[in-house]
């Protein structure tokens, strides 16, 4: 009864919380909807693999257009955080219709163990060696990502990798002996690898020209102060670009300009680059917005910092929590690389920050490619909406950041024969959770192309040449007839997905059937949208969860 209690007193004050005002007439409407789901959760305890001592916040809510509610929920034991034991609760009417989660238990562990935080420290330590900055931090936690929850403490160091990426790495220590349960860095990159600008008063929204380097001359939103101009987008919730000047610490300045024309489609001009990452966010901005109604990152309406000229000589990306940030190296200015500022690439960087505030994808194991393959997709998808003349849409990610590459023969990732980068699987086989994110993103990669286009061998850049690509060669199963169902309908289903469905610790079965269910909602059991999501997944070769 004590648990029930705290379910339904929780419930209460999630509605007491809030005041009559004309203005909150939604914050009234989503209390009363949290409310809902909190009762249910409290009345269906063993759906929800719910101990005597779990208590659960609400995270993110949503409601359809037919009134399904899905309410999403961190979950605690004894006031200790559970590591992937949050859940979504769907109902209607009041009534439940599911639990989406990962957790496979309501057993719960002793809270007493051998092992104190700061002898977890000391073990983490180990592994992340003598190169970090500050002092590392430990909390303790109930760590439900196996068979059975354990005492842990997650252990958090922070630092810069020798290729000057910055690093905060969580590792999640066992209580009971001190045997490194997890581990995973909270910096999420584009590639695997080894101060701010100050408000003007009186300040109004302007639109300037950006000469950029990868997608031509593009029109970019900025904002006026007195007679200097800011790389601040007042119509996307204050979106800045910021000029790091090859640092790799701070948030560097906003790019101001006297003439609201921005760089000059060359290197040589530093403000070059802040436009494409600027266009480039914009656009991220406007898909989520336009095509999913999501405003913004955390679809609160707030925008993000870009920070672009990261380090010396950096050739990768990377989306930070700690931050809630993009950031964009130079790569080594043509050479081999440009900068990392072409449209997909910031698009999968702000798509980073849109899994993190709704699914939370753990970055490591499946979940982890899971999540990087999300921002693949979505970056693709970017691509594909700006429609731009200089940089057309295709399933090949960061294609326009290598010089004389007409054929796409080099790139970061091939979405419809990800082997092609020496690395990453083509097709689901055990242990794929054991390899690098970036690589065993591949298989949803190819499962979103398959489902988009079909066994079709893409046109338009030789791919059928250079890379001896076949129908056959496109499928894992032999099913050379597979039927696309467009772009749009994949987009839709992998948002749906992400957002209603998968929880922190989703893998591809999980996955599998997360994109089962979304297609269920937005076009019906049995539709072709909906067989042909299964049949995209059997041509990866992910079979139904057990």
């Amino acid at each position: 009864m004590k648990a029930q209690a705290s379910l339904l007193c929780l419930a209460i004050a999630s509605a007491l919380a809030v005041t009559a005002a004309p203005a909150e007439a939604a914050v009234l409407q989503k209390s009363a909807v949290i409310a809902r789901a909190s009762t249910l959760v409290g009345g269906n305890a063993t759906l929800a693999r719910r101990a005597a001592a779990d208590a659960f916040v609400a995270r993110d809510v949503i409601v359809d257009a037919d009134g399904t509610e899905h309410v999403r929920f961190d979950r605690t034991f004894n006031g200790l955080p559970v590591i992937g034991g949050d859940m979504v609760v769907h109902s209607r009417n009041g009534k439940l219709a599911g639990i989406s989660q990962g957790l496979k238990s309501a057993a719960r562990p002793a809270l007493a163990g051998r092992i104190t935080r700061d002898q977890a420290i000391v073990e983490a330590g180990a592994q992340f060696g003598s190169r970090f900055v500050g002092a590392p931090s430990a909390r303790t936690v109930v760590y439900a990502l196996g068979a059975s929850p354990v005492l842990a403490h997650e252990v958090v160091f922070n630092g810069i990798k020798a290729d000057q990426t910055p690093t905060e790495m969580h590792y999640f220590v066992d209580a009971s002996n001190g045997r490194i349960l997890n581990k995973w860095d909270s910096v999420q990159t584009a590639k695997p690898g080894p101060g701010t600008g100050g408000a003007c008063s009186g300040a109004t929204a302007a639109v300037g020209t950006g000469k950029s380097l990868t997608e031509g001359d593009v029109v970019v939103n900025t904002t006026k102060c007195g007679t200097t101009y800011q790389m601040v987008d007042m119509t996307r919730g204050g979106g800045a670009t910021h000029n790091m000047a090859m640092k790799t610490t701070g948030m560097g300045s906003v790019f101001t300009s006297s003439t609201n024309i921005w760089g000059n489609n060359l290197l040589s001009n530093s403000q070059t680059v802040g436009a494409d990452a600027h266009y480039g966010v914009a656009t991220t901005w406007d898909y989520f917005k336009n095509v999913h109604g999501r405003s913004g990152i955390a679809n609160d309406g707030q925008g993000a910092v870009s920070r672009v000229h990261y380090g010396r000589n950096y050739q990768n990306a990377f989306w930070s929590d700690s931050c809630f940030c993009m950031t964009f190296g130079d790569g080594d200015n043509g050479a081999s690389i440009y900068p990392l500022v072409a449209i997909d690439v910031a698009g999968h960087e702000m798509s980073h920050g849109v899994t993190s505030r709704s699914a939370a994808l753990i970055y490591s194991g499946e979940s982890g490619g899971l999540n990087e393959a999300t921002s693949d997709i979505f970056g693709t998808m970017v691509e594909y909406y700006a429609n731009n003349a200089n940089d057309p849409g295709d399933y090949v990610i960061g294609e326009e950041l290598f010089p004389n590459n007409a054929n796409m023969s080099k790139a970061i990732r091939w979405m419809f024969k990800p082997s092609l980068d020496g690395a990453s699987p083509d097709c689901y086989a055990g242990g794929i959770g054991g390899i690098d994110v970036h690589y065993s993103s591949g298989v949803a990669n190819h499962f979103y192309y398959l489902l988009a286009e079909g066994a079709v061998v893409p046109n338009g850049f030789g791919a059928g040449t250079w890379a001896n690509l076949t129908p056959a060669s496109l499928v894992c199963n032999g099913n050379t007839s597979l039927a696309g169902i467009g772009r749009e309908a994949a987009g839709k289903i992998w948002y749906r997905a992400l957002t209603v469905y998968m929880t922190a610790s989703t893998n591809y079965a999980a996955a599998r059937t997360a994109t089962l269910n979304a297609a269920t909602d937005l076009y019906g059991a049995g539709s072709a949208q909906y067989n042909a999501v299964d049949a995209a997944w059997a041509a990866v070769n992910v079979a139904p969860a057990i």
